[in-house]
């Protein structure tokens, strides 16, 4: 039974492929029921490429949500407020923003997310350390992502 849900699950991808192949539109996003999503968008080369992407599970966003500091506080996430692609620096041979262990204040910009060619500010709501940050550079992100962790002082 697992094999033929899986196989169904490919067959539909690959008709989602060819759909994509034979059309004008540059990229094809779906999500699942479970926040799970698929996009398949076309590459320079007209290739299409799949990328699958799993939210973060319930167990494992209870875990950092609820993980309590050295002084017994709750961390405080810092949140994409947009879909676009986080980056650390604002140029690539610029030093980052912000690197784990570095103290911030509210108001101090941390990254930069981008959406549509326009580079925008991510601004900490909290005076504090960094902790933990959560995304690679130039990975794309979701809406509401949680970007790094702060742990308020």
């Amino acid at each position: 039974m697992a094999i033929r849900v899986i196989e169904m699950k490919i067959k539909a991808i690959e008709r989602l492929v060819k759909i994509l192949e034979n059309s004008i539109i540059s990229g094809i996003e779906l999500t699942d029921f479970w926040g799970r999503k698929v996009k398949i968008s076309k590459s320079g080369d007209n290739a299409p490429v799949l990328r699958i992407a799993e939210p973060m599970t319930r167990e494992k966003k209870q875990e950092v949500e609820e993980k309590p500091t050295a002084t017994g506080e709750k961390l405080s996430p810092i949140r994409s407020p947009i879909v676009g692609t986080f980056y650390l620096a604002p140029a690539p041979d610029a030093p980052s923003y912000v690197e784990v262990g570095d103290i911030i204040k509210p108001g101090q910009v941390v990254c930069i997310v981008e959406a549509m060619k326009l580079m925008n500010e991510i601004e900490s709501d909290v005076a504090g350390k960094v902790t933990q940050i959560l995304v690679k550079n130039e990975d794309p992100v979701e809406y509401n992502q949680e970007l790094m962790l702060i742990e308020p002082l």
